[in-house]
């Protein structure tokens, strides 16, 4: 396999590099980060990478976001709308599971005490509290924060990191924890991070600008496994929430 690029990382023995988001789509982007001197720093933009098993995984921008299920274990999964709220479930063909990652609401709709409106996303149950710290007024970042940390990563054979995202008109927040870290950013343009491969926040394309259009383009992007998704936009009007379990079954909420 033959990789070019600069950003470089091993894949199944061979050293692979990619190619820096400066030259990604002959545009330059930049994250607002800085360096020690002062100027912006190109984050790397990893290529959509077909083949690719990364889990389940968030994307979320300001005034967008999206939530994709990506399963080898468990495929019998659906997004359902329960009154605005976006719920995992098994579908009605399902096995019998005791898992207790498998059901879990991967969307709530927010509003502040100030009246602002945002949205939670996630990958289990810590959506929730989140959501719940946010109406009652915590800022984004630490109602991020602090139930990942108390949770913690999922106690599995995995050692599954959860992953979230707060999503407001103006400004978005990612966060993630895993067996060895935890990670909350506030970020100004489309950001991923998954439950394997791409587990620390990076930059990624998302094109869509309403809620279905994210739940299906992150349902249809190139990594292994889909199962359904969720997609949510925020503005000063409200929370707008859509669903895409594949071509049986889309839903803008």
């Amino acid at each position: 396999m033959d990789c070019v690029g600069t950003n470089c990382y091993p894949v199944d023995g061979y050293e692979c590099c990619e190619p820096s988001r400066s030259v990604v789509a002959g545009r330059i982007d930049r994250t607002g980060r800085t360096g020690a001197d002062g100027t912006d720093i190109d984050i790397p933009m990893r290529s959509p990478a077909t083949g690719m098993y990364i889990g389940r995984f968030v994307v979320v921008a300001p005034g967008i976001g999206a939530y994709r299920v990506s399963s080898r274990s468990f495929p019998n999964r659906q997004v359902v709308d329960r009154d605005g709220t976006l719920t995992v479930s098994p579908t009605p063909d399902a096995p019998p599971t005791e898992n207790p990652y498998i059901s879990y609401n991967c969307v709530r709709a927010v509003e502040t005490p100030s009246g602002k409106r945002l949205a939670a996303i996630g990958n289990g149950s810590h959506v929730d509290p989140i959501a719940e710290k946010l109406e009652i007024g915590y800022p984004e970042r630490d109602a991020l924060a602090e139930p990942l940390l108390a949770l913690d990563y999922e106690k599995d054979d995995y050692d599954t990191p959860r992953i979230a995202g707060v999503i407001g008109p103006d400004a978005a927040t990612i966060g993630t924890v895993r067996r060895d870290a935890l990670l909350v950013e506030t970020v100004s343009e489309p950001t991923i991070v998954a439950t394997y491969e791409i587990d620390s926040p990076e930059a990624h394309s998302l094109e869509a600008t309403a809620a279905i259009e994210a739940a299906t383009e992150v349902l249809t992007a190139s990594f292994e496994h889909p199962v359904c998704a969720a997609g949510v936009t925020v503005d000063d009007g409200g929370v707008d929430v859509a669903l895409d379990n594949g071509a049986a079954d889309t839903t803008d909420a």
